[in-house]
């Protein structure tokens, strides 16, 4: 059992130190003091929290906003601009001074940063999607921490300012909206590496029973089980100097709530607020999933059709089992069905018993070549090396029985 799923044994915000795997996301309003100028001490303070957060043994991915508004500064501009071409220009100038200030911050912590831009098609593709997880789960394993962000430079609608009469709910259960300030994208990554937790940080003190801009009776709401309509009704209004809003915030966390992420909405201006969350107090808005189990490992073992199968000798039957390690081409002895890379495939036994179900790295050809080989052979066999394993251990489920 893990901490999240025993919050219901345990005072939940307690629940909240014991998570493994972290995306933390954070808004143009916690990046700067008004769109433009560096909140320098902020982010050294967040730093140092994620920091801690490492050192402890927790895994985190980070998603910033705030390239717009460092394009502003380096030019001195303070005004944001009002056309898509300006603000992907301003995005460029401003991305690689953004990594520049993350990479010497955390550096004086001893952790090394990488840089990922995404855009709205690389996670709606499969194959795309497919291979980010790869990248930062490869990253993860090194030891780094990915720094993500849109690529505003090519894609334009998180830069296209976020609408809070925009449609919210796509009609199949799977809420479509754009990025809107980094929300958007960074439940989506949350989901896609099976995050037990996304922490969005901005310039608001969590979700409340209205807009506290124009409702001195608004308060803050400590808990929810999931985010419904009446909830996203109370969200109204943009982040300053951003373009995402309370709305975008509870649509993000209403798609990760569902595919079974917590999602905790925090002020990133109140001090060490990212320390004090997860060592339990009680600031900002927890949303608890509404998902038991992980929606994309369910959709592995139970969801989508599989289009073939790997079957494997005992050896590597044992290392998937015991030592929960990836299946690698020389543990393979037969291949069957026809598939390509991003399908899901049965891994069965020589006698036919089905032992799980994983994502596919390679097509049902290339499989069938690689079966028995070694994976530094893989170049020479197929003419290139995607990836070690037939199927990572990351996009495998095995069988309960």
């Amino acid at each position: 059992m893990d901490a999240l799923s025993a919050a219901a044994a345990t005072p939940p915000r307690k629940a909240l130190s014991g998570v493994q795997r972290i995306v933390i996301k954070l808004g143009t309003g916690v990046v700067t003091r008004d769109g433009v100028e560096l909140a320098l001490g902020r982010l050294y303070s967040i730093v140092e929290d994620i920091a801690a957060l490492i050192a402890a043994g927790q895994s985190v991915l980070l998603v910033s906003s705030g390239a717009v508004g460092m394009g502003l500064r380096a030019l001195g501009h303070r005004q944001r601009p009002t056309s898509l071409g300006q603000r992907q220009a301003y995005a460029a100038i401003g991305q690689g001074k953004l990594m520049a200030l993350y990479t010497q911050a955390f550096a004086q912590e001893d952790i090394t940063v990488a840089q990922v831009l995404l855009t709205q098609e690389d996670l709606a593709d499969r194959d795309r999607a497919l291979c980010l997880r790869t990248t930062l789960t490869r990253l993860l394993e090194l030891g780094t921490l990915p720094i993500l962000n849109e690529n505003d430079s090519v894609s334009v609608r998180e830069l296209i300012e976020h609408r809070d009469d925009s449609p919210s709910d796509a009609g199949d259960g799977n809420h479509q909206f754009a990025f809107g300030d980094n929300d958007g994208l960074s439940a989506r990554v949350a989901i896609g590496m099976d995050a037990d937790l996304l922490v969005l940080m901005s310039d608001v003190d969590g979700v409340c029973t209205g807009n506290p801009s124009v409702d001195p009776d608004a308060r803050r709401i400590a808990e929810l089980r999931g985010i419904d309509e009446a909830t996203l009704a109370l969200a109204s209004g943009a982040s300053a100097g951003g373009t995402g809003g309370m709305l975008s915030k509870l649509q993000a966390a209403r798609t990760a709530a569902e595919a079974g992420t917590a999602v905790l909405i925090l002020d990133g201006g109140m001090p060490r607020a990212l320390a004090r969350a997860m060592a339990g107090e009680d600031i900002g808005t927890i949303v608890w999933p509404t998902t038991p189990r992980k929606a994309r490992r369910q959709r592995i073992a139970h969801g989508r059709p599989q289009r073939g199968a790997l079957v494997i000798n005992d050896g590597a039957l044992a290392a998937l089992v015991e030592r929960k390690a990836s299946l690698l081409p020389v543990g393979v002895t037969a291949v069957d069905g026809a598939f390509v890379r991003g399908d899901v495939v049965e891994i069965r036994d020589v006698s036919g018993r089905v032992h799980g179900r994983g994502i596919a790295n390679y097509d049902a050809p290339q499989c069938t070549a690689l079966a028995g080989h070694r994976s530094e052979d893989i170049d020479r066999v197929v003419g290139f090396r995607g990836d070690d394993a037939l199927v990572s251990r990351d996009n495998l489920v095995l069988s309960e029985v």
